[in-house]
């Protein structure tokens, strides 16, 4: 099964692009983190500035006094971390990225100008360039079955052997305010997905996700 990077990202804005070529599928990338993060800080002397033990942040980023943040972690340039975020080891965020009041990201990779504003978990997944999760909105990583998580691209249902895996979600995702994207989960670019829904399996690009299965193509005005 190959995996169409140009349904999902374009790369603009990824902290590690260059990575996205040596793995087949982009969650294979989330167990390298820690190795990314030493190598660009270690390719980017003096770019960042260590803020406590694994810990980096670029220039302007705002953490606030009541955020807490675990290593290994860095985040680009202009990030605003607020009040009560948490970063539970393993993150790798572009610039511009906004970590809000009461969310949590671990095992992630989060493009440039992510949101995650307002009581938001993100485990083990990757978000593209500008993906925006409403206020509640989760993105669950483990099957309540404790069974490897599995990917369904294409009609196909791929493997991953992964018991952790949250979603991919693609440039400019927006999804709406308390729904649940379970285990696996693939959004492709600019696709919406309602309020107060649940989602499974995969979302091509340009569509809108209404609920029970539900699909629309996202006309924009």
């Amino acid at each position: 099964m190959v995996w169409k990077i140009e349904e999902y990202f374009s790369l603009e804005g990824c902290p590690c692009p260059e990575a996205f070529s040596e793995v087949q599928y982009p969650w294979e990338l989330l167990a390298h983190i820690p190795a990314l993060i030493s190598t660009i800080v270690q390719q980017n002397p003096g770019r960042f500035r260590q803020i406590s033990r694994g810990v980096w942040v670029g220039a302007r980023t705002k953490v606030a006094d009541t955020a807490r943040l675990f290593g290994p972690a860095i985040f680009g340039d202009d990030c605003d971390i607020r009040p009560n975020a948490y970063v539970r080891e393993n993150v790798l965020a572009g610039d511009g990225v906004v970590l809000g009041n009461a969310s949590e990201v671990k095992q992630a990779i989060l493009f440039a100008k992510v949101q995650l504003p307002h009581y938001n978990y993100v485990g083990d997944s990757i978000l593209g360039q500008g993906a925006h999760l409403g206020a509640g909105a989760i993105i669950s990583n483990f099957k309540s079955t404790h069974e490897p998580v599995k990917v369904q691209m294409d009609g196909n249902v791929i493997e991953t052997g992964l018991r952790k895996l949250g979603a991919i979600l693609g440039d400019g995702v927006e999804v709406g305010c308390n729904a649940v994207l379970n285990p696996g989960t693939l959004v492709g670019t600019g696709s919406l997905v309602y309020p107060l829904t649940s989602v499974r399996g995969s979302i091509p690009p340009g569509m809108i996700y209404k609920g029970q299965g539900v699909l629309v193509p996202y006309i924009k005005n």
